[in-house]
């Protein structure tokens, strides 16, 4: 009986995004129907969604580093270093902020783009 968890769950998100995806079809095809442009040629980059998500995930990540700090006593000197979970605090802190990271230079790059453009 057990194994039907993942084979359920497997169903049941392609079941998810198949129905998303034939809605969005359906509702573009209904919109061509009447006359009205969806949209779908529209594709001009968003720089400023760029800086929240960067901004978000390095205040995610500054905030686990921080977490682990405080929750674990790291300057107090008893860190025990065998511990699993502050590795896998420290790796998710260190994928945050250099995702975020990445994403503030994605907006810098296209916000320079942006000026050339004008």
């Amino acid at each position: 009986m057990e194994e039907l968890i993942p084979i359920s769950l497997f169903l049941g998100a392609f079941a998810m995004v198949f129905g998303i995806r034939y809605f969005s079809n359906k509702e573009k095809m209904a919109m061509i129907e009447r006359g009205i442009d969806p949209g779908i040629h529209k594709a001009t980059p968003k720089p400023f969604l760029s800086l929240k998500f960067g901004l978000l995930l390095v205040g995610l990540g500054i905030g686990l580093i921080v977490a682990l700090f405080l929750s674990r006593g790291m300057f107090s000197g008893n860190m025990n270093h065998n511990e699993e979970g502050q590795a896998v605090a420290i790796y998710f802190g260190c994928l945050g902020i250099f995702g975020g990271l990445g994403l503030i230079v994605s907006y810098a790059i296209e916000k320079k783009w942006l000026d050339e453009q004008k």
